[in-house]
C-alpha cells in the first residue's frame, strides 16, 4: 500500500506519523480494537452465529428437495435418475463457489461475499420453484448451488478471524457440523413439505429460511484483515495507491494459480492433500447416500408410512447434531492440554506438530464402520427401528470426528499460505462426490439390500481407516518432501 504523507513533517511529527503508517500495514497491538479477536464477546457471539446459520440454510436448500423426487418424477413424466438430478447437481455446483466467492473476497472482503451472492442464489431457487420443464429445474438448483457455495466456503475463514489461534480446533470442530446438519435437517423438513404443499414448497421454505438468515449478516461487521486495514488507512488520510492494487491480469492469474492449478496440483502430488481429500469426500457421499436411501429403509424393512419416513432422518440429523461435542471433548482435554504444555516448556506460542490434530479421526476410523455394519444388519433382520436409526447417527458422529480432525490436521501442515489451496482441493474432491452418490445409492441399496449395500460402504471405510493413523506414525516424514508445507 502506498501512502501520501507530508513532504517535510514539522519536528517531533514524525514518529506519530510512522505510527500512523505501521497502523495502516497491520494490527498494532494484541489489543488494537480494528481487530476481529478484540470485539466484543456478544458481538463476536452474534456474527460467527448469524455466518454458521447461513452455511446451514445453504445446504439446508439443497438436501430438502430429496423427499420431492417422486412428485417431481411424476409431474414432469421422468426417470428416477434424473430426478435425482436437482439434487446432485446442485451439490456439483457448490464445487464452483470458490470460483465465484474467492475474487470477491480478496478484493472486497468477507462480508461482500455474503451480501452479493445470497440474493443471486435466492433467485435461482425462485426459478427453480417456478421451473415447468426439467431441464429448467435442473439448471436453476446447479446455479443456485454455485451461489450459495461461497456462504459455507467464506464461513469458516470468517469464523477464524474472530478466533484466536489456540481455539481453532474449538470453533472450526464446532462449525463444521452445521452445513452437514443442514443436509440432515433439509429432508427431514421437505417430506413434511411435500405431503402438505407439493414439492414446489420445498423451494419457497429454503427461500423463506435464507431469507431469514440473510437479514442478519447485514449487520455484521468486515473481518477480512487486508480489507479492514485499507479502510482504517483511508480514514486516517493515508491514500491507497496502485501500488496495492492487483490489475486484471494480475488478478486472472493469482486466482488462476490458487483456486485452480494449485490444488489440483496439491491434489494429485500432495499425499496429505490426496489422501484427506479422498477419505473426506467418501464421508459427504455416504451422508448423501443415507439421504437419498434412508426413506426406502425403513419403509422397505419396517413398513412406516409416509410420516414416519421423514422421521426416519432423526437418526442421521441428532447425531450430526450433537457430533461436534465428543471432538470438542477432545480437544480440550487432548489437544489444549498438550499445548498449553509444549508453549510452557518453550516459553512461546510455537504450535504442536499437526498430527496431533489426528486424534480424533483416529477414533472416527474406527467408529465408522462399525456403525455402518450394525446399522445395516440390524435393519436386514428387522431388529426394532430404534437400533438402525441409533447407530445411522452413530455414523454421523464418526464422520465428523474424521472430517473436523483430517482437515484441522492438513489446515496446519500447510499454513495460511497453501492451506486455502488444500482446502479448495478437499472441498472439490467432496462436493464431487456429493454429486455422484446420490446418482447410485438408492440404486444400489435396492438391489443388494440394506445389509450388503452398508457392507460395501463399511469395506471402503475400513481400506481408509489407516489413513489417520499412517499420518500420525509417518506425517513428519511425508511433511518434510513436500513442496508446499510450511508447519515445520
Amino acid at each position: 500500500m502506498g501512502v501520501t504523507v507530508q513532504t517535510n513533517p514539522p519536528q517531533g511529527e514524525t514518529p506519530q506519523i510512522i505510527r500512523r503508517i505501521n497502523a495502516a500495514y497491520d494490527w498494532d497491538g494484541p489489543d488494537d480494537p480494528d481487530d476481529p479477536r478484540n470485539f466484543p464477546a456478544l458481538q463476536r457471539i452474534f456474527s460467527i452465529s448469524v455466518i454458521a446459520a447461513l452455511a446451514f440454510v445453504s445446504c439446508f436448500a439443497g438436501a430438502i428437495y430429496a423427499p420431492a423426487q417422486e412428485l417431481v418424477m411424476d409431474e414432469f413424466r421422468e426417470s428416477p435418475l434424473v430426478a435425482v438430478l436437482p439434487l446432485s447437481l446442485y451439490n456439483l455446483g457448490l464445487a464452483f463457489g470458490p470460483l465465484v466467492g474467492a475474487p470477491l473476497s480478496e478484493r472486497y472482503g468477507r462480508k461482500i461475499v455474503f451480501v452479493a451472492t445470497t440474493p443471486v442464489f435466492v433467485l435461482f431457487m425462485l426459478g427453480a420453484g417456478f421451473a415447468r420443464t426439467m431441464a429448467g429445474l435442473v439448471a436453476c438448483r446447479f446455479f443456485a448451488g454455485i451461489f450459495a457455495s461461497p456462504n459455507i466456503n467464506n464461513a469458516s475463514a470468517t469464523i477464524l478471524d474472530y478466533t484466536r489461534g489456540q481455539y481453532r480446533g474449538l470453533s472450526l470442530g464446532i462449525y463444521y457440523s452445521m452445513p452437514s446438519l443442514g443436509a440432515t435437517v433439509g429432508p427431514l423438513v421437505g417430506g413434511f413439505v411435500v405431503r402438505s404443499q407439493g414439492w414446489r414448497w420445498t423451494q419457497w421454505v429454503a427461500i423463506i429460511v435464507t431469507v431469514a438468515a440473510y437479514v442478519p449478516v447485514l449487520f455484521t461487521p468486515e473481518t477480512y484483515k487486508r480489507v479492514v486495514l485499507r479502510r482504517r488507512a483511508l480514514k486516517m488520510g493515508l491514500s491507497d495507491t496502485s501500488s496495492h492494487r492487483m490489475t486484471l491480469g494480475r488478478a486472472i492469474r493469482h486466482f488462476f494459480t490458487v483456486l485452480i492449478l494449485r490444488p489440483f496440483h496439491m491434489l494429485c502430488t500432495e499425499p496429505i492433500v490426496t489422501f484427506v481429500s479422498l477419505y473426506n469426500g467418501f464421508i459427504i457421499g455416504l451422508l448423501y447416500a443415507f439421504v437419498v436411501s434412508v426413506p426406502w429403509i425403513f419403509q422397505h424393512y419396517y413398513g412406516f408410512n409416509q410420516t414416519s419416513e421423514s422421521l426416519s432422518y432423526l437418526g442421521i440429523t441428532l447425531g450430526t447434531l450433537v457430533a461436534c461435542v465428543p471432538f470438542v471433548l477432545i480437544d480440550i482435554f487432548y489437544y489444549q492440554r498438550r499445548l498449553q504444555t509444549w508453549q510452557s516448556a518453550r516459553g512461546s506460542e510455537e504450535q504442536m506438530s499437526p498430527e496431533h490434530r489426528l486424534i480424533s479421526a483416529m477414533v472416527g476410523s474406527i467408529l465408522l464402520p462399525t456403525s455402518l455394519i450394525i446399522a445395516g444388519w440390524t435393519a436386514h433382520f428387522h431388529i426394532h427401528w430404534m437400533v438402525p436409526i441409533f447407530f445411522q447417527g452413530m455414523t454421523m458422529v464418526a464422520s465428523l470426528l474424521i472430517y473436523a480432525g483430517a482437515n484441522l490436521f492438513m489446515l496446519d501442515a500447510y499454513g495460511p499460505l497453501y492451506g486455502a489451496s488444500a482446502a479448495s482441493a478437499m472441498m472439490f474432491s467432496r462436493y464431487f462426490l456429493s454429486f455422484a452418490f446420490p446418482l447410485f445409492s438408492l440404486r444400489v441399496f435396492q438391489a443388494l439390500g440394506v445389509g450388503w449395500a452398508t457392507t460395501i460402504l463399511a469395506g471402503c471405510t475400513v481400506l481408509m481407516a489407516p489413513i489417520p493413523w499412517l499420518f500420525f506414525a509417518y506425517g513428519p516424514r511425508i511433511r518434510a518432501r513436500s513442496k508446499y508445507e510450511t508447519s515445520s
